[in-house]
């Protein structure tokens, strides 16, 4: 652990954090909604209570679930929302100041940059695991899959995994730039970007002449309902997310009309949530840092300077701007 400072021994310190000022039941959220606040922590081991710590925050991660937990509706998503005032959590890597709990610690030693915890080796990295590895298994080598926003947290890691299996895969993306990345760092076999293939019933025609053995879905609306005439029969959909619905009420999201192929195919489509898969997370760490360090895995981070620029970036999760995973560097 490294040595704390002078500042950070004193009993009392400020911190300074985001809370939920209001709902933001659709749209992107904005300075209405979020706001950023100074406030004073006591650092005497008497006020931390028991199975809490006090940390000093480094990087944070920002992730597109958290906009789902900002709506104020509890409409089927699947977070709970932030309360009225309540500080926004998000993970992240922190050095300990004060402990009264056993936590995950990191092997500072290990050769890893840090942000790789909260991306390859925190919940981007699980999720693209758990759709790979877990929920579309058996996977058979050769077998056609298609990852959709291929250049996200997600996406980068899901389409390497798949090759690591000895897949064809295929992804879509938001921009030019982005296919070259993910053919040409992530090793996809082939991508378009959904900007300039606008029919997506044709582009899926044209990249899996042969169909779709398994879609990992991070996007859903039209690009799943597209999905869904290309299956082959037994195919699997694991849905990580959808983030093209996240930002509108219910009954604006686009509707998926042909769901009668998932009987006429057999399809298995799942949606999964990573608290189900915790006991799991053991295999996943060992396996992903054996990749990370053999360099099997490429990643991409985007490190963004200070915590002010939390809502600033929070929103450009839902554009096409950004490439890899986000995150904010505190210290």
């Amino acid at each position: 652990m490294s040595e704390i400072s002078e500042e950070m021994r004193m009993t009392v310190v400020e911190s300074r954090e985001w809370y939920m000022a209001a709902y933001a039941p659709e749209g992107v959220p904005t300075s209405d909604h979020l706001k950023l606040r100074t406030v004073k922590i006591s650092l005497a081991l008497d006020s931390i209570p028991d199975q809490h710590v006090v940390l000093e925050t480094l990087f944070i991660s920002l992730d597109p679930y958290l906009r789902s937990r900002m709506t104020g509706r509890e409409d089927g998503l699947y977070s709970p929302q932030y309360n009225l005032n309540e500080v926004v959590s998000a993970f992240g890597v922190g050095r300990v100041v004060r402990s009264k709990a056993l936590i995950r610690k990191i092997d500072a030693d290990a050769g890893i940059l840090l942000p790789e915890y909260i991306s390859t080796l925190g919940v981007p990295g699980f999720a693209a695991w758990i759709g790979i590895q877990v929920v579309a298994e058996p996977i058979k080598p050769g077998s056609n899959v298609f990852i959709s926003a291929a250049a996200g947290a997600v996406g980068m890691y899901a389409g390497q995994l798949a090759k690591l299996k000895g897949c064809r895969v295929v992804g879509s993306t938001g921009s030019d730039e982005k296919v070259r990345l993910i053919k040409e760092e992530f090793g996809y076999d082939d991508a378009f970007n959904y900007h300039t293939e606008t029919d997506y019933d044709a582009a899926l025609s044209k990249y899996f002449p042969n169909g779709i053995d398994v879609y990992l879905d991070n996007v859903g609306g039209e690009m799943l309902e597209a999905v869904l005439n290309h299956v082959n029969r037994h195919a699997k959909i694991p849905l990580c997310g959808m983030i093209s619905e996240y930002n509108k009420v219910w009954t604006e999201r686009k509707g998926v009309r042909n769901l009668l192929n998932l009987v006429g195919k057999e399809v298995k489509m799942q949606g999964f949530l990573l608290g189900s898969y915790l006991d799991r997370f053991g295999d996943f760490a060992k396996e992903m840092e054996s990749h990370l360090k053999e360099r099997k895995i490429n990643s991409k981070l985007k490190i963004v300077h200070g915590i002010d620029k939390f809502l600033e970036s929070l929103g450009s999760l839902f554009t096409s701007s950004n490439i890899g995973k986000v995150v904010i560097q505190v210290k």
